[in-house]
């Protein structure tokens, strides 16, 4: 359907929005010693900028501190190097559900080893190996209230309707907005842009005041978003507003070509005539 094909648009400005404000949204998660990384960016940001400040050009920096100019463009775009944190990418492992006990004995008793640990938790359910607890509590992901979230979970959280939510999930989006105005923001123009996606009569109104509140915010991403939609304003009305669509006519087509593609130069009109009617 035409509304499918706008929410996946839609999906792919929410993720870039959530990607741009992870300095500001990824505070919440559990904080960690510097690592190697970012000591690394702040370094390189500090030492792009010092040249920059002096009058040196993009190229003549890219050539001294041997790097692409594409890096020296991204480093030289942000005003500080925090704006270049991302988000640790962890997956779920078999040890978030002892995340609360491994924390609890932690502060308690800081030097508990972590072959006591394991017999606890082992105890209590826990199927994986002790070498996976090491690599969990040496991450720091025991610290922490909950999981580190990623910019795609995060985005797959604010474009699922609220009532689908887990209680912890609409918790943590609740924090997440609430460190971020933009995000929260974002949340909102999500849910009534999805409102939209089903056809009534209106709603080509309703995506003109969508437009509009949109353009205001300070959200480039969906800015982009929104001016497309405006490029081809007819047929996103119709697709908002009628329950009718050619969706089927067009899976049609598409079918008839790749057919023809592969038969191309192989038989004639009769052979192709004839598969298109057994399809």
């Amino acid at each position: 359907r035409p509304t499918s094909a706008l929410w996946a648009n839609s999906c792919d400005k929410v993720l870039a929005e959530v990607r741009s404000h992870s300095a500001c949204w990824a505070t919440v998660n559990p904080t960690r010693p510097a690592g190697v990384h970012e000591q690394t960016t702040r370094e390189r940001w500090q030492q792009i900028h010092d040249l920059l400040n002096k009058g040196v050009g993009l190229l003549e920096c890219a050539r001294r501190l041997n790097l692409s100019l594409n890096t020296i463009k991204r480093y030289a775009r942000t005003h500080k190097p925090e704006a270049l944190r991302r988000a640790p990418r962890y997956r779920p492992t078999l040890v978030d559900p002892y995340r609360d006990h491994l924390r609890q004995r932690r502060a308690a008793d800081p030097a508990v080893p972590v072959q006591q640990l394991f017999r606890e938790i082992k105890e209590r359910g826990y199927t994986g190996s002790l070498n996976l607890l090491y690599r969990y509590i040496t991450q720091g992901r025991a610290e922490g209230e909950r999981p580190v979230t990623t910019p795609r979970r995060l985005a797959r959280l604010l474009l699922t309707h609220p009532d689908r939510l887990r209680d912890s999930d609409t918790q943590l989006v609740q924090e997440l907005t609430a460190a971020c105005p933009e995000l929260a923001a974002l949340a909102h123009h999500v849910h009534i842009f999805a409102a939209l996606l089903a056809p009534a009569d209106g709603n080509d109104i309703k995506l003109t005041a969508w437009i509009s509140t949109v353009r205001a915010a300070d959200l480039p991403h969906l800015h982009g978003f929104a001016n497309g939609l405006e490029l081809d304003r007819d047929a996103v009305n119709a697709a908002l507003t009628l329950p009718h669509h050619n969706g089927r006519t067009e899976g049609v087509n598409t079918r008839t070509k790749r057919i023809m593609r592969q038969m191309h130069g192989r038989a004639g009109f009769d052979l192709l005539r004839h598969r298109i009617l057994l399809q």
